[in-house]
């Protein structure tokens, strides 16, 4: 029934005689209620506003002069024409997931008409309602009715209008059990930290996440630019608009108080935070110093909900040699700004029971004879077909443009250029800092290369497979034809990245979702899943990256170890006695999620 319901603001705009500048009624918080009437017509009703000043509207949805207009879907945008004389209802900050819930509805029902033929009633009965909500969707609603356009619309469709193949689309992934009670955590309006093992969908939940909350006061950051255009959000540093943070408190306040920053700050109910792993706890007291003083509220990161996300047995915060690391959950604020600590123990990367036996092993910097033996066997693996090689992680990043570079320049025949269109030229270093793909995207006949993005999941056309280069199309464009190692030979098009930069501006990039992949960083690999992976350990220089980089397997048949050395796994000790408090006083549940609330904060958090 919650779909036939939106919260958002409304603006309802109906069309004065004589061309006058239409009426415009703006309702801040707002009830949208899809229903019928008592000829059972469809009819979308709004109510907002309070005390004199409420306000319910009805209009009656009357087949095709209904139009949609969905473009902006995604950023919670939406607007419906109710009516040929053109009025339309304007509806915005809505959560996007609820607003494509709330559409589709709408556009089921509206092609279906009504639902039975109207009966008049007789004199000795009682009047049907005037307005009764929707009845939610059914199993032939979907496999009849017109089903739905992809967010993205930019000209009105009537419901009947939307072609036969996006009715087949399939529905997105449900979430687990466990993944549903972390978002009924963030619902709860509580301070959440979720964390799991590589493989458990945190990033995909995160999304999710997102999708659940209303744009306008949510915020979505991470550690690094690459996953941070993951979630469709920005970097922690650039929303924080204090630089490094190093500076003294009373210049990053003064920072973060610039007309544009200071707009955020206020605006900021809740700041999602990716791969927190690799936020230094010193920045992450500065910044709830910094909250506080700029929104002048005491309470913890002044009022501001956090969901904050990451794996702190993976990649640590990086900072100078001489320097100690201090995670986030040593920071002073830590304890008092989260409220509830979940872990998702549920792998769904691999299916492998030994090696994913063999991951957890490692992550906790555990290295037994048989977890040797196991890895020092895949030396001998070839998991190489089709003509497409494994992809060698690297420690270092130097090392994986000089391979790229090299192997490129070994295949013989032409090179193919391919230039990204960016929305402004002036800002290419913050969007290469950001998007997954490079500015200049060089390919030749035989190229090893990498997707970095999902398009269609159910093919297994997803972000991080592998394939190579078979061709190029004769015409202008000459786009690349690359045979994929799940058995699809794909021709690959142009892709657009939304990337948000400073003061809140949308920034893009219109490139091939292709890159080398010959050798990729470990770093960069973070959150992909890899079908073939060859590694060298040799030269780890941190805690956690001999982790990140195994985990990145889809399985232990498409792993190759090369020179492996038990001594580079380890895990940080104050990492692992972190987790050890936080399962010690999870609270008992029936399935396995491990959960922790501030009720034992005090004695749950001595590794502080």
């Amino acid at each position: 029934m919650e779909a036939a319901e939106l919260r958002c603001t409304a603006a309802v705009e109906q069309p004065l005689p004589g061309g006058l500048a239409p009426r415009r009624r703006v309702m801040r918080d707002a009830t949208v209620l899809l229903g019928r009437n008592e000829l059972r017509q469809p009819v979308l009703r709004v109510a907002g506003g309070s005390g004199a000043a409420a306000a319910v509207l009805s209009f009656v949805l009357a087949g095709d002069a209904v139009r949609l207009f969905t473009r902006f879907a995604g950023e919670g945008r939406a607007a419906v024409r109710v009516g040929p004389d053109g009025a339309q209802v304007l509806l915005s900050d809505c959560p996007p997931d609820a607003l494509r819930r709330f559409l589709r509805l709408l556009r089921l029902k509206v092609a279906a008409g009504p639902r039975d033929a109207p009966r008049p009633p007789r004199l000795l009965e009682r009047p049907p309602p005037s307005f009764s909500v929707i009845s939610p969707l059914q199993e032939r609603d979907v496999l009849c009715g017109p089903g739905r356009r992809r967010a993205g619309s930019e000209r009105g469709e009537s419901p009947a209008q939307v072609p036969r193949a996006e009715r087949e689309r399939r529905p997105p992934a449900r979430l687990s059990a466990e993944q549903e009670a972390v978002l009924g955590a963030v619902r709860s309006g509580k301070s959440i930290f979720f964390t799991g093992s590589a493989g458990t969908g945190k990033s995909f939940l995160l999304k999710r996440i997102v999708g659940s909350l209303p744009p306008n006061i949510t915020y979505a950051t991470a550690s690094t630019g690459v996953a941070a255009c993951h979630i469709g959000g920005t970097t922690l540093h650039a929303f924080a608009g204090i630089g490094s943070g190093k500076a003294p408190l009373e210049q990053c306040i003064q920072l973060a108080e610039r007309p544009g920053v200071r707009q955020h700050w206020l605006a900021c109910q809740h700041l999602i935070i990716d791969e927190i792993s690799m936020v230094d706890g010193k920045f992450f007291d500065k910044l709830e110093a910094v909250a506080r003083a700029v929104r002048k509220r005491d309470e913890p990161f002044g009022g501001i909900q956090l969901i904050i996300c990451g794996d702190f047995l993976q990649l640590p915060p990086v900072c100078k040699a001489n320097e100690e690391t201090k995670f986030c959950f040593q920071a002073k604020s830590w304890r008092k700004c989260i409220h509830i600590n979940m872990e998702l123990t549920e792998v769904r990367r691999q299916t492998d029971k030994t090696f994913v036996s063999l991951l957890s092993a490692i992550r906790l910097g555990r290295c037994t004879e048989e977890v040797t033996r196991l890895l020092m066997q895949t030396a001998a693996h070839r998991s190489e077909r089709d003509g497409i090689l494994a992809t060698r992680l690297c420690t270092h990043k130097d090392d994986v443009e000089i391979t790229n570079e090299r192997r490129l320049q070994q295949l013989p025949g032409e090179v193919h250029v391919f230039e990204a269109l960016d929305s402004d030229p002036m800002l290419v270093k913050l969007i290469d800092a950001q998007c997954p793909v490079g500015g200049r995207v060089e390919l030749k006949l035989g190229a090893q290369v990498m997707l970095a993005k999902n398009l269609d999941v159910s093919q297994g056309l997803v972000n991080g497979a592998r394939g190579v280069v078979v061709g190029f199309e004769s015409e202008q464009k000459g786009l690349p034809k690359v045979r994929f190692l799940c058995g699809v030979t794909q021709l690959i098009k142009m892709e657009k990245w939304i990337i948000k930069g400073p003061s809140g501006i949308h920034l893009s990039r219109q490139q091939l979702p292709l890159k080398l992949a010959w050798a990729i960083s470990i770093h960069k690999s973070q959150g992909m899943s890899l079908d073939c992976v060859e590694i060298s350990l040799s030269r780890v220089f941190e805690s956690g990256q001999a982790y990140v980089a195994l985990s990145r397997a889809r399985s232990l048949a498409g792993l190759r170890v090369l020179d492996f050395d038990p001594k580079v796994v380890r895990a940080d000790p104050a990492v692992l006695q972190f987790y050890r408090q936080l399962r010690r006083h999870q609270l008992p549940r029936q399935d396995s999620l491990h959960t922790h609330s501030d009720v034992d904060e005090k004695e749950n958090w001595k590794c502080n």
